[in-house]
Protein backbone atom coordinates (compact mmCIF):
# COMPACT_ATOMS: atom_id res chain seq x y z
CA UNK A 1 0.00 0.00 0.00
CA UNK A 2 1.68 3.11 -0.96
CA UNK A 3 0.86 6.73 1.39
CA UNK A 4 2.24 9.87 0.22
CA UNK A 5 2.57 13.23 2.89
CA UNK A 6 2.84 16.42 1.83
CA UNK A 7 5.07 18.65 4.26
CA UNK A 8 4.11 22.34 3.22
CA UNK A 9 5.21 25.54 4.35
CA UNK A 10 1.16 26.79 4.62
CA UNK A 11 0.77 30.37 4.19
CA UNK A 12 -2.37 33.28 4.78
CA UNK A 13 -4.09 33.01 1.58
CA UNK A 14 -6.06 30.22 1.12
CA UNK A 15 -5.73 30.49 -2.83
CA UNK A 16 -2.29 29.93 -2.90
CA UNK A 17 -2.59 26.51 0.39
CA UNK A 18 -5.18 25.25 -2.25
CA UNK A 19 -2.80 25.30 -5.26
CA UNK A 20 -0.45 23.41 -3.26
CA UNK A 21 -2.67 21.06 -2.25
CA UNK A 22 -4.16 20.16 -5.59
CA UNK A 23 -0.62 19.97 -6.85
CA UNK A 24 0.03 17.39 -4.43
CA UNK A 25 -2.69 15.59 -5.42
CA UNK A 26 -2.05 15.37 -8.59
CA UNK A 27 1.37 14.09 -7.46
CA UNK A 28 0.05 12.06 -5.64
CA UNK A 29 -1.38 9.95 -8.44
CA UNK A 30 1.58 9.73 -10.73
CA UNK A 31 3.67 8.15 -7.51
CA UNK A 32 1.00 5.55 -7.44
CA UNK A 33 0.04 6.56 -4.23
CA UNK A 34 -3.86 5.37 -2.78
CA UNK A 35 -4.09 7.99 -0.29
CA UNK A 36 -2.52 11.82 0.32
CA UNK A 37 -1.86 13.21 4.06
CA UNK A 38 -1.75 16.61 4.00
CA UNK A 39 -0.51 19.03 7.31
CA UNK A 40 -2.72 20.60 10.04
CA UNK A 41 -4.39 24.17 9.04
CA UNK A 42 -3.72 23.11 5.08
CA UNK A 43 -6.05 25.70 4.12
CA UNK A 44 -4.80 28.46 6.16
CA UNK A 45 -1.97 29.24 8.53
CA UNK A 46 -2.54 33.12 10.44
CA UNK A 47 -1.55 33.95 13.84
CA UNK A 48 -3.41 36.82 13.41
CA UNK A 49 -6.98 36.49 14.19
CA UNK A 50 -8.55 39.36 13.29
CA UNK A 51 -7.06 39.10 9.42
CA UNK A 52 -7.07 35.26 9.42
CA UNK A 53 -11.10 35.34 10.27
CA UNK A 54 -11.86 37.28 7.00
CA UNK A 55 -10.61 33.99 5.02
CA UNK A 56 -12.90 31.51 7.59
CA UNK A 57 -15.84 30.68 5.78
CA UNK A 58 -18.82 27.29 6.60
CA UNK A 59 -17.75 23.81 5.36
CA UNK A 60 -20.35 24.64 2.92
CA UNK A 61 -18.43 27.75 1.48
CA UNK A 62 -15.09 26.57 1.95
CA UNK A 63 -13.30 27.10 -0.97
CA UNK A 64 -10.05 24.63 -0.35
CA UNK A 65 -12.25 21.86 0.85
CA UNK A 66 -14.21 22.30 -2.33
CA UNK A 67 -11.08 22.45 -4.68
CA UNK A 68 -9.41 19.49 -2.53
CA UNK A 69 -12.57 17.26 -3.21
CA UNK A 70 -12.64 18.03 -6.79
CA UNK A 71 -8.68 17.16 -7.39
CA UNK A 72 -9.41 13.99 -5.62
CA UNK A 73 -12.21 13.22 -7.63
CA UNK A 74 -10.51 13.92 -10.73
CA UNK A 75 -7.35 12.17 -9.84
CA UNK A 76 -8.87 9.26 -8.15
CA UNK A 77 -7.08 9.68 -4.95
CA UNK A 78 -8.22 9.40 -1.69
CA UNK A 79 -7.23 12.42 1.11
CA UNK A 80 -6.91 13.02 4.38
CA UNK A 81 -7.12 16.87 4.33
CA UNK A 82 -5.41 17.11 7.99
CA UNK A 83 -6.98 20.10 8.82
CA UNK A 84 -8.89 23.35 7.63
CA UNK A 85 -9.82 26.70 9.76
CA UNK A 86 -14.21 26.18 9.56
CA UNK A 87 -17.04 28.42 11.06
CA UNK A 88 -19.34 26.33 13.08
CA UNK A 89 -23.07 27.17 12.74
CA UNK A 90 -22.63 28.46 15.98
CA UNK A 91 -20.24 30.71 14.71
CA UNK A 92 -17.43 29.57 17.04
CA UNK A 93 -14.41 27.66 15.05
CA UNK A 94 -13.43 24.47 14.63
CA UNK A 95 -9.92 22.39 13.69
CA UNK A 96 -11.72 20.14 11.38
CA UNK A 97 -9.75 17.20 9.34
CA UNK A 98 -11.47 15.37 6.77
CA UNK A 99 -11.27 12.25 4.96
CA UNK A 100 -12.16 12.46 1.34
CA UNK A 101 -12.61 9.66 -0.69
CA UNK A 102 -11.89 9.42 -4.50
CA UNK A 103 -15.29 10.23 -5.94
CA UNK A 104 -14.23 13.69 -3.77
CA UNK A 105 -16.64 12.31 -1.17
CA UNK A 106 -16.50 13.73 2.38
CA UNK A 107 -15.95 10.25 4.39
CA UNK A 108 -15.16 11.49 7.96
CA UNK A 109 -14.79 14.45 9.92
CA UNK A 110 -12.67 15.34 13.26
CA UNK A 111 -12.75 18.30 15.38
CA UNK A 112 -9.70 18.93 17.36
CA UNK A 113 -10.32 17.38 20.66
CA UNK A 114 -7.25 19.15 22.56
CA UNK A 115 -6.40 22.21 22.50
CA UNK A 116 -2.91 23.99 22.59
CA UNK A 117 -2.87 26.78 25.19
CA UNK A 118 0.71 26.70 26.42
CA UNK A 119 3.17 29.13 27.30
CA UNK A 120 7.08 28.16 25.99
CA UNK A 121 10.52 28.72 27.53
CA UNK A 122 11.22 30.82 23.87
CA UNK A 123 8.76 33.28 24.84
CA UNK A 124 5.99 31.84 22.56
CA UNK A 125 2.69 31.70 23.71
CA UNK A 126 -0.48 30.11 22.32
CA UNK A 127 -4.51 30.38 23.08
CA UNK A 128 -6.00 28.20 20.93
CA UNK A 129 -8.90 28.01 22.84
CA UNK A 130 -9.48 31.79 22.57
CA UNK A 131 -10.59 31.29 18.84
CA UNK A 132 -11.34 27.38 18.57
CA UNK A 133 -14.19 24.96 20.20
CA UNK A 134 -13.13 21.56 21.12
CA UNK A 135 -14.63 18.46 19.35
CA UNK A 136 -16.54 15.81 21.49
CA UNK A 137 -15.63 12.44 19.86
CA UNK A 138 -12.70 10.58 18.25
CA UNK A 139 -13.46 9.67 15.10
CA UNK A 140 -11.91 6.65 13.10
CA UNK A 141 -12.61 5.54 8.80
CA UNK A 142 -12.09 2.53 6.90
CA UNK A 143 -9.99 3.66 3.88
CA UNK A 144 -8.06 1.97 1.06
CA UNK A 145 -4.99 1.94 3.90
CA UNK A 146 -7.41 0.34 6.65
CA UNK A 147 -9.11 1.36 9.52
CA UNK A 148 -7.78 4.66 10.49
CA UNK A 149 -8.25 7.11 13.49
CA UNK A 150 -7.89 10.75 13.62
CA UNK A 151 -6.72 12.96 15.60
CA UNK A 152 -4.57 16.70 15.30
CA UNK A 153 -1.05 17.70 16.65
CA UNK A 154 -1.64 18.75 20.12
CA UNK A 155 -3.48 15.47 19.90
CA UNK A 156 -0.11 13.41 20.26
CA UNK A 157 0.11 14.23 23.86
CA UNK A 158 -2.92 12.26 24.88
CA UNK A 159 -2.50 8.62 24.98
CA UNK A 160 -5.77 7.62 25.87
CA UNK A 161 -7.28 8.72 22.65
CA UNK A 162 -4.64 6.60 20.55
CA UNK A 163 -5.49 3.74 22.74
CA UNK A 164 -9.53 4.53 22.19
CA UNK A 165 -8.85 4.52 18.64
CA UNK A 166 -6.61 1.23 18.34
CA UNK A 167 -9.08 -0.56 20.73
CA UNK A 168 -11.71 0.27 18.40
CA UNK A 169 -10.12 -1.39 15.13
CA UNK A 170 -7.53 1.55 14.06
CA UNK A 171 -4.61 0.57 12.46
CA UNK A 172 -3.19 3.42 11.34
CA UNK A 173 -3.66 7.12 13.37
CA UNK A 174 -3.07 10.09 11.24
CA UNK A 175 -1.18 12.77 12.91
CA UNK A 176 -0.92 16.21 11.04
CA UNK A 177 0.65 18.58 12.95
CA UNK A 178 2.50 22.26 13.25
CA UNK A 179 4.91 21.74 15.52
CA UNK A 180 6.62 24.70 16.99
CA UNK A 181 10.42 24.47 16.59
CA UNK A 182 11.62 23.87 20.02
CA UNK A 183 8.27 21.36 21.46
CA UNK A 184 9.74 19.21 17.86
CA UNK A 185 13.12 19.30 18.67
CA UNK A 186 12.33 17.69 22.06
CA UNK A 187 9.58 15.39 21.60
CA UNK A 188 8.02 14.60 17.85
CA UNK A 189 9.85 11.73 17.38
CA UNK A 190 9.74 10.45 21.14
CA UNK A 191 5.81 10.97 20.69
CA UNK A 192 5.33 9.92 17.83
CA UNK A 193 6.97 6.90 17.80
CA UNK A 194 5.48 5.69 21.52
CA UNK A 195 2.05 5.99 20.06
CA UNK A 196 3.17 3.77 17.23
CA UNK A 197 4.18 1.50 19.95
CA UNK A 198 1.68 1.37 22.17
CA UNK A 199 -0.99 1.29 20.02
CA UNK A 200 0.95 -1.20 17.88
CA UNK A 201 -0.46 0.99 14.41
CA UNK A 202 1.30 2.84 11.97
CA UNK A 203 1.71 6.18 12.96
CA UNK A 204 1.45 8.88 9.43
CA UNK A 205 2.56 12.51 10.48
CA UNK A 206 1.94 14.89 7.73
CA UNK A 207 3.62 18.26 9.37
CA UNK A 208 3.95 21.76 8.34
CA UNK A 209 7.81 23.21 8.00
CA UNK A 210 9.75 26.32 7.89
CA UNK A 211 9.58 30.13 8.06
CA UNK A 212 5.40 30.77 7.43
CA UNK A 213 4.09 34.11 6.21
CA UNK A 214 2.28 34.59 9.47
CA UNK A 215 6.09 34.84 11.34
CA UNK A 216 5.75 31.62 13.14
CA UNK A 217 8.28 28.80 12.68
CA UNK A 218 7.13 25.10 12.33
CA UNK A 219 9.34 21.83 12.64
CA UNK A 220 8.79 20.07 9.74
CA UNK A 221 9.94 15.78 10.12
CA UNK A 222 6.59 14.34 8.47
CA UNK A 223 6.93 10.88 9.76
CA UNK A 224 5.49 7.46 9.09
CA UNK A 225 6.53 5.15 11.72
CA UNK A 226 5.71 1.65 11.52
CA UNK A 227 3.89 -0.57 14.46
CA UNK A 228 7.40 -1.48 15.43
CA UNK A 229 8.59 2.02 16.08
CA UNK A 230 10.58 2.00 12.95
CA UNK A 231 10.50 5.43 11.03
CA UNK A 232 9.78 4.65 7.47
CA UNK A 233 10.01 8.00 6.26
CA UNK A 234 11.10 11.23 7.62
CA UNK A 235 10.97 14.17 5.61
CA UNK A 236 13.72 16.23 7.15
CA UNK A 237 12.77 20.24 6.48
CA UNK A 238 12.50 21.16 3.38
CA UNK A 239 8.93 21.26 1.68
CA UNK A 240 7.61 18.66 -0.53
CA UNK A 241 5.83 15.28 -1.50
CA UNK A 242 6.91 12.47 -0.04
CA UNK A 243 5.74 8.34 -0.76
CA UNK A 244 5.92 5.05 1.27
CA UNK A 245 4.97 2.00 1.31
CA UNK A 246 3.73 0.18 4.21
CA UNK A 247 2.48 -3.01 4.77
CA UNK A 248 -1.08 -3.67 6.31
CA UNK A 249 -0.28 -7.06 7.53
CA UNK A 250 2.45 -5.78 9.41
CA UNK A 251 -0.15 -4.76 12.20
CA UNK A 252 -1.63 -8.15 12.81
CA UNK A 253 1.90 -9.16 12.85
CA UNK A 254 2.79 -7.10 15.63
CA UNK A 255 -0.63 -7.40 17.55
CA UNK A 256 0.08 -11.06 17.23
CA UNK A 257 3.09 -11.11 18.84
CA UNK A 258 2.27 -8.08 22.10
CA UNK A 259 -1.80 -7.88 22.02
CA UNK A 260 -1.63 -4.66 23.69
CA UNK A 261 -5.20 -3.84 22.96
CA UNK A 262 -6.40 -6.87 24.64
CA UNK A 263 -4.22 -6.62 27.53
CA UNK A 264 -4.90 -3.03 28.13
CA UNK A 265 -7.26 -2.55 31.35
CA UNK A 266 -9.06 0.42 32.10
CA UNK A 267 -8.11 2.04 35.35
CA UNK A 268 -11.07 2.92 37.45
CA UNK A 269 -9.59 5.07 40.10
CA UNK A 270 -6.15 5.76 41.79
CA UNK A 271 -5.38 5.12 45.43
CA UNK A 272 -3.15 7.48 47.27
CA UNK A 273 -0.88 5.52 49.95
CA UNK A 274 0.08 7.51 52.84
Amino acid sequence: MRLALLQMTGGIDPADNARVLIDAVGEARTSSASMLFTPEMSGLLDRDRERAARAIASEAEDAVLAAVREAAATQRVWVHLGSLAVRREDGRLANRGFVIDDRGVVRARYDKLHLFDVDLPTGERWRESAAYAPGEEAVAVETPAGLLGLSICYDLRFPALYQALSGAGATLLAIPSAFTRPTGEAHWHLLMRARAVECAAFVIAAAQTGVHADGRETFGRSLVVDPWGEVLLDMGDAPGLGVVDIDPDRVAEIRGRLPVNEHRRLIPSVGIAS
